[in-house]
């Protein structure tokens, strides 16, 4: 695996998601390693990206998630040192990390997205409720791992979901809950050649799935086949296809969805650096397919590209 060069797998960073960055980042590492790649841990958060060129790195695997590593600003970084990274470039990156403006695309080719409200300081908690309902969920529009996601049953408790939220990111939203069910597809490649992989329902124990739920706790369900009719499944991977496609994503990345009652599936986000931990639900996803962990490090590793 020597034609990959000296590798670069980023991971940790200053975001609030850091710890979970450093389980994924090691995970790949060794996956890597296993296979022969002349692979090394690079924490941004200690060292200048300057280094990368000054000892020879070749690739770099993005394992970082959230800001400052999800967001477009290392994939710019990156492209003017012109090293291949792993996943999207500047714009999908960005797009993806802000669920606003990604919500605006996939809306403007009208694909399906649970309805929601961009909240402020002025905002008429009343009018919120009246058009999104109860329960309804309130979120940093730019951040990852439900980090500042608080669920609201009823309009008091609207204004201190907000300030939470609002802690986290200026840009905050309200979304309608769904009631039939999370899942989640997982893309690899880019363009028409994209292939949708299995997916996933999620049934946390908790009440919604939160941090803790994503990442410490071992009662949550995760269903890979995800036991949708056959139909049913595959709008929902073609609906994946098309919300990357639209983001221009490539490489790899992580499409979730909510169901409402009837079945019918809504694109919620994109996640372009997915978690790669123990928990992670790109690699369960890569397994049902018949790709191991590893070979799915080096499928990614294989799509790296410039800008």
């Amino acid at each position: 695996m020597n034609h990959f060069g000296k590798v670069a797998v980023m991971y940790g960073g200053s975001s609030a998601e850091r710890p979970v960055s450093l389980n994924s980042g090691a995970a790949v590492l060794a996956a890597l390693q296993s296979r022969g790649v002349d692979a090394w841990g690079f924490d941004p958060a200690e060292r200048p990206l300057a280094a990368l060129l000054d000892e020879g790195y070749q690739r770099v695997f993005i394992a970082l998630h959230g800001r400052g590593g999800e967001d477009g600003c290392l994939q710019g970084a990156l492209s003017l040192m012109n090293l291949p990274f792993t996943g999207s470039g500047v714009l999908a990156s960005a797009l993806a990390m802000d669920k606003w403006r990604s919500k605006l695309v996939w809306q403007a080719l009208g694909l399906p997205i649970p309805d929601y409200a961009v909240l402020d300081d002025n905002m008429d908690c009343a009018a919120v409720v009246e058009q999104l309902g109860l329960p309804l969920f309130v979120k940093p529009a730019r951040e990852g791992s439900s980090i500042g996601i608080v669920k609201v049953k009823a309009a008091a408790e609207l204004p201190a979901a907000y300030a939470e939220a609002a802690r986290h990111d200026s840009l905050v939203l309200a979304e309608r809950a769904m009631t039939g069910g999370e899942y989640t597809v997982t893309i690899l490649g880019a363009g028409e050649s994209a292939q949708a992989l299995p997916a996933i329902r999620i049934v946390p124990a908790t009440e919604f799935y939160d941090y803790d739920a994503k990442y410490f706790r071992d009662d949550t369900s995760y269903l890979c086949p995800s036991g949708l009719p056959p139909e049913q499944e595959a709008r929902m991977r073609d609906l994946a296809l098309r919300g990357y496609r639209a983001l221009g994503c490539r490489g790899w990345a992580r499409i979730d969805f909510l169901l409402d009652a009837a079945g019918r599936p809504y694109l919620l986000e994109a996640n372009t650096a997915p978690g790669m931990t123990s928990h992670s639900l790109a690699p369960m996803a890569a397994r049902v397919a018949g790709l191991e962990f590893a070979d799915l490090c080096l499928r990614i590793l294989e799509m790296c590209d410039v800008g």
